[in-house]
C-alpha cells in the first residue's frame, strides 16, 4: 500500500499558509464577533453532533480556528488539529482574545492520528467539514485513524461538499472526472472566503486583499462519496446517517449560484439541481 503522501501534504501546507492571510483579510474583527456569542456552524453539522456539553471532540483540518471555537463556546472539551502553521498560529490568538478555551495542534492529520493514539487519546466526537476530504491522500488510513481515536461508542460525523458539484466548474462546465486516483496539482487554495462575501462573513465583510493568486501549487484528490463511507467501514465504523443537499453552505461555487435564507447557495431554477453537500454520522461500537 502506497500509504499518505506527506510530499503533496507539504505542498498543500504552504498553498493553505498563503491562503488563511487572504481568507482573514475579509473577516474582520472575529475576536468581537465570538465575544458577542457569534458562532460560524451551520445547523446541518449541528444536527449530527448533537449535545456537546462535556463531550471530548477532536476536529480535523481545522482550517483557522472558527468553527472549532464555535464547538467549544457550546460545551465540547476540544482539540483542533490541522496542517497549517499559518491557520493554527491564528486559530491560537483567536482563542486567547475571545476567552474560549481549545487546543489547537500544528500537524499532518495522518501523523496525529498515529501519534494521539499511542498517547491513548480518545474522544467521543471526530468531526472533520467543508473542503476536508479533497486533501485526503490515503482514504484507508485516514478511516482507521479516526477509528483508532474513538472511543468506544463515539461518532465521526462528516459535512462536506459533495464531489458531484466538483466535476463543474465555476460556469457549470463539466469539468472534472467524479473520482480519479491520480491527485491533480494545480492552482493552489484560491480566496473563496472573499468570493463569497457575506455568506462566509456574515458580521461584516471586508474587502481585504483583491486579486489574491496563490504563489503555491496544490495537491488535490477526487473521492467519491462511496470511497469516504467505505473508508469508515472498512475501518470498523457503523454507518448511521448519509444525506445529500442540493445547496451549498457558505460557499458560492457557481457564478449563478443564488444565496437564499440560511447563507445556502443553489442552483437557479433553470437550472437541473446538483447534490452541493452530504453529511456522514458514523459510529464506533460501544
Amino acid at each position: 500500500m502506497p500509504g499518505p503522501r506527506r510530499d503533496l501534504h507539504e505542498l498543500n501546507r504552504r498553498s493553505w499558509n498563503e491562503a488563511t492571510r487572504a481568507h482573514n483579510s475579509h473577516k474582520g474583527d472575529q475576536a468581537a464577533f465570538f465575544r458577542a456569542g457569534g458562532s460560524t456552524l451551520f445547523p446541518e453539522e449541528l444536527d449530527l453532533l448533537g449535545p456537546l456539553e462535556g463531550k471530548r471532540l477532536v476536529h480535523l483540518q481545522c482550517n483557522a480556528g472558527q468553527d472549532t471555537l464555535s464547538l467549544a463556546r457550546l460545551g465540547a472539551d476540544v482539540t483542533g488539529v490541522d496542517i497549517s502553521d499559518e491557520a493554527i498560529a491564528f486559530a491560537g490568538r483567536l482563542a486567547a482574545e475571545t476567552g474560549i478555551r481549545a487546543r489547537f495542534v500544528h500537524a499532518d492529520i495522518y501523523d496525529w492520528f498515529e501519534e494521539a493514539a499511542a498517547r491513548g487519546e480518545r474522544y467521543d466526537l471526530v468531526f472533520a467539514s467543508y473542503g476536508a476530504v479533497c486533501w485526503l491522500s490515503d482514504l484507508a488510513a485516514w478511516g482507521r485513524g479516526i477509528a483508532g481515536v474513538l472511543a468506544p461508542g463515539g461518532a465521526f460525523v462528516l459535512v462536506e461538499f459533495h464531489p458531484v458539484a466538483s466535476m463543474y466548474d465555476d460556469q457549470l462546465r463539466l469539468t472534472w472526472p467524479y473520482r480519479d486516483q491520480e491527485p491533480f496539482i494545480g492552482p493552489g487554495v484560491s480566496d473563496y472566503v472573499g468570493a463569497s462575501g457575506e455568506a462566509l462573513v456574515p458580521w461584516g465583510f471586508e474587502p481585504g486583499v483583491t486579486g489574491f493568486q496563490n504563489p503555491h501549487q496544490g495537491a488535490e484528490f477526487a473521492h467519491g462519496t462511496s470511497d469516504v463511507i467505505m473508508a469508515l467501514i472498512d475501518a470498523g465504523l457503523v454507518l448511521e446517517v448519509f444525506r445529500e443537499y442540493e445547496y451549498a453552505n457558505g460557499c458560492r461555487f457557481f457564478e449563478r449560484a443564488e444565496m437564499r435564507e440560511g447563507r445556502r447557495f443553489y442552483l437557479p431554477a433553470d437550472v437541473p439541481a446538483i447534490p452541493q453537500m452530504y453529511a456522514v454520522r458514523a459510529r464506533k461500537p460501544a
